[in-house]
């Protein structure tokens, strides 16, 4: 019999126990309490590319782009344009928002070659490539294209300092007076942002910097260039200094890991020097977010590093690095992914107490044609020279002595879903700094998940899903936490202050009930089934909605990593709701059948015959250990409808080789709820 004493205690336990863990958002520092949304909660989805170049980018301009920041911004509020190869273009749906995210080396100064500006043509390597520009020839426009490129991208001795702010101030002020111009708030929103570009030995480590801040503020400081330095630390040193001036907010992006030749997620600093906590904290304070896909490749896993995923080899780009110089290597590819560095980060938090790789997911197009928004039926390529022809799909994207980066391997991805109450500069900048936002390759589905102890089957289905997701959960980009009465207990069975501590398990009462005591008079005051259940597995809720005019969804599949015990990390991916349920029965072997193929490639349709219109869960971790740090983020994976290669291949009537696909199946990626023990 359970005596008084603890059977007042089992029911303070019990009480305890449920209580809901809420994110850190809500319990973290100051610095993150700052961007809690000025609403009850972020009712509202707004798409957008978080990263295109125009002429002002020199790289962009070289390639032949025709798009000024101008008309970037037409185009992605909905205006027809004419793109360089004369393509009159329009976006199927406008976007809601947009970063202009141009180099900031060698800021516009393409034009001032091309115009003939005095800072340029003093110099006679600027007049002979003046010279070559005006006489018009796409022969001539390569050459100078080539040798610029090839002059500051390769360290050379360029009579120009980039940095300068004769040379890099007219080109900032442009976009900034651009931004302003189509900034509008409660229907459109047009971020003032550049890329640095630092590429230390061809290695790709380059990152969009946004602003929160309008003209007034950002107009104040000029954007580091890669000329100065190639440390990302040495930028977030620049971006702290711009907070201090003006009182404004910023943070960066990073993107393009697949190129980085491992380095963008190595478990050092830049100067190969160990991590410390500081620079941990500092990471995770400027770049929240993480590229996880676009145009040159997807980069959320790579079936090297995820051979039992099945749907792991997804637009993968892996042959080389940002300047083609190095072939990518298996040892590189653990800190070129984002699945990869989200378990790296749980062993880099086990030994420095904070976690530098904790970052949520984001979509974008890196479009060098000022064309932003990435479509399969009108994809208007990665730069002006791979618009829209019938050559494009077998002209190579990169070549070199290492290999070849096929035309057709460019990706019509991506796109960046924010939660936030409305549409401003403000409350989007605030999504992504809570990482309430997540990527898609292009399709505009919803999705939502939450992360808490005591969802219920059946909570997805109720209409206010989203209020309960908040009130007892946290959102993606959250981070869930064990209650510290259940750790208490935890550590009891452990140190042996309990009965029989030998036999009693966490999950379990091994031979004992609550109220019983030992040989020495100890009681164990033990825990419900009910409540331990409710400890040893948190619940998330999960919804989906298929985009409008895209494909019916295939599955939801949650992907969790954790560190275990002895310090290792692994992953698992659970399948934990797909469409045409009834007659997809899981296998022996634990996995979901393919969803089916409709696809028509010689006409470029699809019909929604097959999946679901909408996906939605409560699902209970059945492998969780609450001694053991983890993440979780769902993957939405829509029926196979036709990829871009299918309309080129329509629209121009050629046969490609068998190696190209026809077919993708578009997907979302939200960001991670992290558990932490």
């Amino acid at each position: 019999m359970m005596n008084g004493r603890a059977n007042t205690l089992l029911l303070l336990l019990s009480s305890l126990l449920l209580t809901i863990s809420v994110s850190s958002a809500q319990e973290g520092d100051a610095e993150e309490k700052k961007y809690l949304p000025p609403v009850e909660y972020p009712q509202n989805v707004y798409f957008g590319d978080a990263h295109v170049h125009t002429v002002m980018s020199m790289d962009a301009a070289a390639w032949g782009a025709s798009q000024t920041p101008e008309g970037a911004y037409r185009y992605a509020r909905g205006e027809e344009v004419t793109s360089f190869k004369g393509w009159k273009t329009q976006l199927t749906r406008p976007l809601d928002w947009l970063v202009i995210a141009d180099h900031s080396d060698g800021y516009n100064f393409y034009n001032m070659v091309k115009d003939g500006d005095p800072l340029i043509v003093k110099e006679e390597l600027g007049q002979r490539w003046h010279d070559l520009l005006n006489k018009g020839g796409e022969e001539e426009r390569r050459i100078v294209a080539d040798e610029i490129i090839k002059g500051f991208g390769g360290g050379g001795d360029m009579p120009w300092d980039v940095a300068d702010p004769a040379m890099l101030g007219p080109g900032w002020e442009q976009t900034i007076a651009a931004a302003e111009k189509y900034n509008d708030p409660g229907k459109f929103t047009a971020f003032i942002a550049y890329e640095w570009s630092s590429a230390p030995g061809g290695d790709n480590l380059h990152r969009v910097v946004i602003y929160r801040d309008d003209s007034d503020k950002a107009s104040q400081t000029l954007p580091l260039t890669m000329s100065e330095t190639k440390n990302p630390e040495d930028l977030w040193k620049s971006l702290q200094a711009y907070e201090d001036k003006t009182g404004g907010k910023v943070l960066a992006i990073a993107h393009n890991g697949n190129w980085s030749s491992g380095r963008m997620f190595e478990m050092t600093k830049f100067n190969g020097s160990s991590m410390d906590k500081s620079y941990a904290e500092t990471r995770m304070r400027w770049e929240p977010v993480y590229e996880t896909t676009q145009i040159k490749g997807d980069g959320e896993a790579h079936p090297f590093l995820s051979p039992d995923d099945e749907f792991a080899d997804y637009e993968t780009w892996d042959v080389g690095n940002l300047d083609f110089t190095k072939r990518v290597t298996t040892e590189m590819l653990p800190g070129s992914y984002t699945r990869s560095a989200l378990k790296r980060g749980l062993q880099l938090e086990a030994e420095l107490g904070v976690n530098p790789f904790q970052f949520g997911l984001n979509g974008a197009g890196d479009s060098h044609t000022g064309l932003p928004g990435q479509e399969e039926a009108q994809f208007m390529g990665k730069s002006a020279s791979s618009e829209p022809d019938a050559k494009r799909w077998k002209t190579p994207f990169r070549n070199s002595e290492i290999g070849t980066q096929p035309g057709w391997s460019e990706t019509a991805s991506g796109l960046t879903g924010i939660w936030a109450p409305e549409n401003t500069r403000t409350a989007l900048f605030d999504a992504f700094k809570r990482k309430e936002v997540y990527a898609t390759t292009g399709s505009r589905i919803r999705v939502r998940l939450f992360g808490g102890w005591n969802f219920k089957p059946g909570d997805d289905q109720r209409s206010d899903y989203v209020a309960l997701g908040y009130s007892k959960g946290v959102p993606m980009g959250g981070e869930l936490h064990g209650d510290p009465e259940a750790a208490a207990v935890r550590e009891a069975f452990r140190s042996g202050k309990t009965a029989k501590s030998n036999t009693l398990s966490f999950l379990g009462y091994g031979d004992n009930a609550p109220g019983d005591t030992d040989s020495a008079g100890k009681t164990y005051i033990g825990i419900s089934a009910e409540i331990a259940k409710q400890i040893k597995s948190p619940t998330f809720l999960v919804a989906a909605l298929k985009d409008p005019i895209g494909g019916n969804l295939d599955r939801l599949q949650m992907i969790k990593g954790w560190r275990d015990s002895k310090g290792e990390v692994h992953e698992k991916v659970y399948n934990i709701v797909w469409g045409d349920a009834e007659r997809r029965l899981v296998g022996a072997d634990g996995k979901v059948p393919r969803v089916g193929n409709t696809v028509n490639v010689p006409e470029a349709t699809w019909t929604n015959t097959i999946g679901d219109p909408q996906l939605s869960t409560v699902w209970i971790d059945p492998d969780f250990d609450p001694e053991e740090s983890a993440f979780y983020y769902v993957r939405v994976l829509e029926i196979p409808t036709p990829r871009w290669t299918a309309h080129d291949a329509k629209r121009f009537g050629v046969t490609m080789s068998e190696e190209v696909p026809m077919t993708t199946q578009e997907r979302a990626y939200t960001s991670p709820i992290w558990y932490k023990p």
